[in-house]
């Protein structure tokens, strides 16, 4: 991490929270490596790592009115957020592999072995094509709801989600999932 002279460090710091987008770039340029460097270690991977500097350093500047140089260095801010935005990318990436291994467990317990009625199994097939266009978590929220008849609350605590984000997701999914569906039963048969 390059530091510059004492006073060079404060003058940056004061330029910063001032809200001077030189400040802005010369903060990206001496610290992203170190923010990169604290996020690849917590989080093992090079694209999260890239996302978290990038998160950084937008929450830094938004936010910008909220640091203090009296009370600390950019750096050190800075390197609290990121502290912050790893924790949170880990927490998220680790609940999104959560929903992918219930996805992909509930997919297992189904029991339909394609002999049934033929319009049956068309109608899930383009179901689950549906389903799987949404990504993720919308597409294992909606799996949970139709295929294992759990309530809102129920899969919120299964993903260890907030109940309003579930309502939300199933909201926002049936509204695309209808539009799709609505679309798909106009086009003219071939």
């Amino acid at each position: 991490m390059p530091l510059g002279s004492p006073e060079e460090d404060a003058g940056l710091d004061q330029a910063f929270a001032s809200g001077n987008q030189s400040a802005l770039a010369e903060a990206y340029r001496r610290f992203a490596p170190l923010i990169r460097s604290l996020a690849l270690r917590r989080l093992s991977d090079s694209a999260a790592a890239d996302d978290v500097v990038q998160e950084v350093f937008i929450r830094a500047w938004k936010y910008r009115d909220s640091y203090s140089p009296q009370r600390s260095s950019l750096v050190a801010w800075l390197v609290g957020i990121t502290r912050n935005v790893a924790a949170g990318m880990g927490t998220s990436r680790a609940r999104e592999e959560n929903l992918r291994e219930l996805a992909a467990a509930q997919h297992r317990e189904e029991d339909d072995d394609g002999t049934g009625n033929p319009d049956r199994v068309a109608d899930k097939v383009v179901i689950e094509a549906e389903l799987d266009r949404l990504g993720e978590p919308q597409g294992s929220i909606l799996r949970l709801a139709f295929h294992a008849d759990l309530t809102h609350q129920q899969i919120a605590d299964r993903l260890e989600m907030p109940l309003g984000t579930v309502k939300s997701h199933i909201r926002r999914s049936l509204v695309q999932l209808r539009q799709r569906l609505e679309v798909s039963d106009a086009a003219p048969a071939r």
